[in-house]
């Protein structure tokens, strides 16, 4: 018996995986800094909402003509997102405010809507690891996800008179990784 319950402590904490050192801990959080900076610009954030009206500009102003959520996540019936997103960006001639436009143009679904604006660093990071409210991605997807998904690639080209998202996409993806490789250590506050 005593050789049964050895056993199963010895699995359970191999299950639980290495845990990083309390150094690698400090810089895991302070690489999740990064990753906050980047989620909450507006960039990010205008569609990552709480509620179903995605949001514009860099003032985060409720998107015109009545959009909405719908529920896949790709506007309402008969108003699409890609009614005016396209493929890519329009080219400058359209002006500066003309839509925006990347593959797959959509907002998250209404059952994994990953809305952080204004959340503290601490939520933000515990609601991104949430497999239950992320869309079911673990680190490894989720990696995937900020690196090649030409549609948060966008973010870093986003045509007009956006502003980009102020961090390089390559030292983003560093931090995060810096971040998920330690197993996604949440700031205490």
């Amino acid at each position: 018996m005593r050789i049964l319950l050895t056993c199963s402590l010895v699995l359970a904490l191999a299950a639980c995986g290495p845990r990083p050192s309390p150094e690698q801990r400090e810089k895991a959080v302070a690489a999740f800094a990064t990753v906050q900076k980047v989620f909450q610009h507006p960039r990010c954030q205008n569609c990552h909402i709480p509620g179903d009206q995605p949001l514009q500009f860099d003032q985060g102003q409720p998107h015109a003509m009545g959009v909405v959520r719908g529920p896949e996540g790709k506007g309402a019936a008969g108003l699409p997102c890609a009614t005016c997103h396209g493929e890519k960006n329009l080219p400058a001639s359209y002006g500066p405010n003309a839509p925006p436009g990347a593959p797959h143009w959509q907002l998250p679904p209404p059952d994994h809507k990953m809305a952080w604006i204004g959340l503290p660093p601490k939520q933000l990071c515990e609601m991104i690891q949430d497999q239950k409210r992320n869309g079911d991605r673990d680190f490894a997807a989720l990696l995937k996800h900020v690196s090649e998904d030409k549609l948060v690639l966008w973010g870093w080209e986003p045509g007009g008179n956006r502003l980009p998202v102020p961090v390089p996409h390559d030292e983003f993806v560093a931090q995060f990784k810096l971040w998920a490789d330690a197993g996604g250590p949440c700031p205490a506050a």
